[in-house]
């Protein structure tokens, strides 16, 4: 049998449905080369964040408004000594990967507020990148009055970047918005695909200071629930949007869950370091043996065995049946056998 791999990502011909998320492990030509040796469909580079194309721009001539000032003074010696420290070194980067690799490389945006900044991303185009990814930061929850303020602000910012690119435009969504799968169909004419979900720092209390904390940790393998079930809920509500999984994907099985819930392309990025480029080339002969045994040629045809979403009823009656405890471990008092325990082990009566 003859297995066809490849997919299209919102426009993007890719080989495989693996694509090596936004790290600093792409900004490196050995490592790129290595990925693509492995079989990946294509990479993210590391972020390029607003802040050092404001600068760009004032370094340019270019004048600042009193917010994007603020946001200026905000770079610290700590940002500038960065893996991608400026504009320029960014731009050096992104055209060195363009003409090295032959699969496609997406570039990366990182802001939250509308401006002139994300006229940027028509540079980015230029300098070779196949693809533009944009991360939305959002301002305090406290600046909006209403939520879908918020929602609000993604679309202008897409609009506006549109205008000044015709590469594919990927949004990167996090996990505040209240209903995305009606989200996206507000995006559907303005992007070529959604990444469900951008991971956050994990953040932590130090109880020697009483001071916040955060820190970037690998996400776990085989912890894809949250995404799955995001994935389901916006493929059934807006099918016409192409999407991307991405958090906790490091096992075989998770790229097959992933493609069958409603994403074109399963990102990784934790479990490259945890087991190096040659964990793609795993997950795709893990992806081959499993269409294989079911009688599937190609990607197109494993997407159309996708199982529909839960009904709101089907979904309460499972809600109800996980939180109503059955009793299983039984024992034995006094010659009487008696109830120790429900199915987690915890006591009952």
């Amino acid at each position: 049998m003859t297995l066809d791999l490849s997919t299209n990502f919102g426009g993007l011909k890719l080989r495989t449905p693996i694509i090596v998320g936004s790290c600093p492990l792409t900004a490196n030509p050995q490592n790129r080369i290595a990925l693509e040796r492995s079989g990946a469909g294509a990479v993210v580079l590391p972020s390029l964040f607003e802040e050092h194309v404001i600068a760009w721009r004032i370094g340019n001539g270019g004048s600042a408004t009193e917010r994007e000032q603020r946001l200026i003074d905000r770079i610290t010696g700590m940002t500038r000594q960065a893996l991608v420290p400026n504009v320029e070194t960014y731009l050096a980067m992104l055209n060195r990967a363009s003409v090295q690799s032959n699969i496609p490389v997406i570039a990366s945006l990182h802001g939250g507020t509308d401006g002139n900044w994300l006229d940027f991303a028509g540079e980015l185009q230029d300098t070779g990148a196949d693809a533009i990814e944009l991360n939305v930061h959002h301002r305090p929850d406290n600046d909006y009055d209403k939520p879908r303020e918020l929602e609000d602000q993604v679309v202008e910012l897409v609009k506006t970047i549109r205008t000044s690119i015709s590469v594919p435009l990927f949004l990167k969504l996090h996990r505040e918005y209240t209903a995305v799968s009606h989200l996206a169909r507000r995006l559907v004419s303005g992007v070529q695909g959604l990444v469900l979900y951008a991971r956050d720092p994990e953040i932590d209390i130090a109880l020697d200071s009483l001071k916040l904390q955060s820190k970037w940790g690998m996400s776990s393998p085989g912890v894809i629930s949250p995404t799955l079930r995001a994935l389901m809920s916006v493929y059934g509500h807006c099918p016409a949007m192409p999407l991307a999984g991405n958090g906790g994907i490091g096992r075989p099985e998770d790229v097959i869950k992933t493609l069958l819930a409603g994403a074109d392309v399963a990102m990784i990025a934790s479990a490259v370091y945890r087991e190096g480029p040659d964990v793609i080339r795993t997950m795709l002969d893990g992806l081959t043996q499993f269409m294989e045994c079911n009688r599937v040629c190609s990607l197109n045809e494993l997407q159309s065995k996708r199982p529909m979403e839960f009904t709101s009823e089907e979904d309460r009656l499972n809600t109800i049946e996980g939180l109503s405890p059955t009793p299983c471990w039984i024992g034995v008092s006094n010659g009487e056998h008696v109830i120790q325990g429900d199915r987690w082990g915890h006591p009952v009566g």
